[in-house]
């Protein structure tokens, strides 16, 4: 048996693949994101806090607000794929805790309690996640304030956009694959 289809079964094990349509979650219930990009010898997570579903070119999308310098979205760019993983509530304080710094500047990834697991796609995600949504790179794109009418994303987006740094990109990915826990 070859190493990729020992670590299909042993993911199999764990999770179950639906549609994107069999997604059961109540989106603006599913609470923050932990958004991974990188393969298993590399790869970086961070809390993502704003987000969706819906579609984009007919297919089935999430999109994402992230800080431009944020290291995870240098790695969304250059592998071009990445995951979502949704945690039960007892995983809460390790997911945040991939929220707490940069990857760049530490080892948080072998810190982190969490136990990491690859997709039968390569991608990385976490044994306890309840929900993974794996997605391709569709358009990353950062919002003009020009753009934003209502006074309160107004205000929003002009403390978000006092340094270059801190400007938000929105990243739309197109769902490859959904797995749940089994």
């Amino acid at each position: 048996m070859s190493e990729s289809s020992f670590k299909e079964m042993k993911f199999d094990r764990l999770f179950e693949q639906i549609s994107p349509e069999e997604i059961s979650d109540n989106v603006f219930t599913l609470g923050f994101a932990v958004i991974t990009a990188g393969k298993k010898d590399h790869y970086n997570s961070m809390i993502g806090s704003g987000g969706g579903f819906g579609l984009l070119f007919k297919k089935p999308t999430t999109w994402s607000l992230l800080k431009a310098d944020r290291y995870t979205l240098e790695m969304i760019q250059e592998e071009q794929t990445y995951t979502l993983s949704y945690f039960p509530n007892e995983c809460r304080g390790q997911a945040l805790f991939l929220g707490n710094e940069s990857g760049r500047d530490s080892e948080k990834m072998k810190e982190v309690e969490l136990t990491s697991v690859q997709t039968p796609s390569g991608d990385m995600s976490f044994k306890k996640a309840r929900l993974i949504i794996e997605c391709e790179l569709t358009e990353i794109t950062t919002p003009n304030p020009s753009d934003f009418f209502s006074q309160e994303a107004k205000d929003y987006i002009s403390e978000a956009y006092k340094e270059p740094s801190d400007f938000r990109k929105l990243v739309f990915g197109e769902i490859t694959h959904v797995w749940v826990k089994k």
